[in-house]
Order: C-alpha cells, then structure tokens, then sequence
C-alpha cells in the first residue's frame, strides 16, 4: 500500500504541479483584469476633473480681465515713438478714455491705467505685466518694474523731434522788429551821458 500511496501522491503533486503555472497564469490575468478596470475607472475620473478645470478655465476666459486681454484699438489716435537702440513703441489714445491707453511693446498690446503723480508727468501703469509708461514733455520712458529695469528711453514721437524754435524763427516771416520804447520816467539815452563844455 505504501506504493500504491506513493503514486498517487506523486499523481498528485504532478497534477497540482502541471496544473499550477495555468492557475498563477489565471491569478495575473485577473490581476491585469482588475488593474485595467481601475486604470480605465482613473481616466474617467480624471477626465471628469480635466473637463471641470477646461469649464472652469473657459469661464475665467469668458470673463474680461482689462490688464490681461489686449484692447481694442479700431478708432484709437495713434503715435509712434522712436527710442534708442532701435526700440519702437507705440502708444493708441481713445478721445472717450483718457484714463487708458494702449500701448504696443515688441509684438503685445498692453492696456496701461494712468496714475496721478505730482510731477506733472504722464505715468500709465499695467500691474499684471509690470509695465510702466512715464511721459513728459521732451521725451517718453518704458520701465519694468517686475524686473526692474528700463525698457526703452529716450523715446520720442515726431512732434517732439522737431528742433525746438528759437525766439527769432517764432517771428512771422517779412515782421520787422521795432526797437522798444523808453520806459517812462528814465532818462533818455542823450541825457545820459555826461555834459562837457
């Protein structure tokens, strides 16, 4: 009997043996099953989250940010600065809205709120980006406060490249100057020299 046992025993353990790599093959594919399920259950999920923020996203997008979104500039007065190295800005006025300006640094269009100062001076500012436009009589400057630098200086528009005119040129051509008259109560020029006998 004790062989009869030994068979069957080993008839058993072949069999547990043959039969084991198709169940461990079984256990991963129901593994992979299951992970697939979650990771498809993930997508979901995470597309659900994806389409909120792209909503959320479009609904900021439909809300109008003035310092962010570029102006519209269809019936705005334009003038065009030169400054050193180059540099080029542009500056578009609406006649309704003297407190804004649009202003063209390199390819953007950038809408600048004024700030009063005590100078007297002209000074747009656009906190988002960090541009600041200072412009006074003789010339106009494009700072970065972000960064804290200039950006263009000694910018000018053609009204103010013109040479400036002199008393003489300010005369209307063909007037002559009449030479002034004494002031009243001084002594004439003849009275003023000395008398000799």
């Amino acid at each position: 009997m004790s062989l009869i046992k030994f068979l069957a025993a080993a008839l058993g353990l072949g069999a547990v043996l043959a039969f084991a790599p198709a169940a461990q093959a079984a256990e991963p594919a129901k593994a992979k099953t299951a992970a697939a399920k979650k990771t498809a259950a993930k997508p979901k999920a995470v597309s659900a989250k994806s389409k909120k923020a792209a909503a959320a996203a479009a609904a900021a997008a439909k809300e109008p940010d003035p310092e962010a979104d570029e102006p519209d500039v269809a019936e705005a007065t334009v003038d065009e600065f030169s400054c050193e190295m180059g540099n080029k800005v542009t500056i578009y006025r609406n006649a309704g809205d003297e407190g804004h300006i649009a202003l063209r640094w390199k390819t953007r269009l950038h809408r600048l709120t004024q700030v009063a100062t005590t100078t007297g001076a002209q000074r747009f500012e656009n906190r988002l980006y960090g541009l600041i436009w200072i412009g006074i009589p003789s010339k106009g400057l494009l700072l970065d406060s972000k960064l804290n630098r200039q950006l263009a200086n000694e910018c000018r528009n053609a009204e103010q490249n013109k040479p400036a005119e002199t008393p003489m040129q300010a005369q209307a051509p063909g007037q002559t100057t009449a030479p002034a008259a004494p002031v009243t109560g001084a002594p004439a020029q003849a009275d003023a020299r000395p008398v000799t006998k």
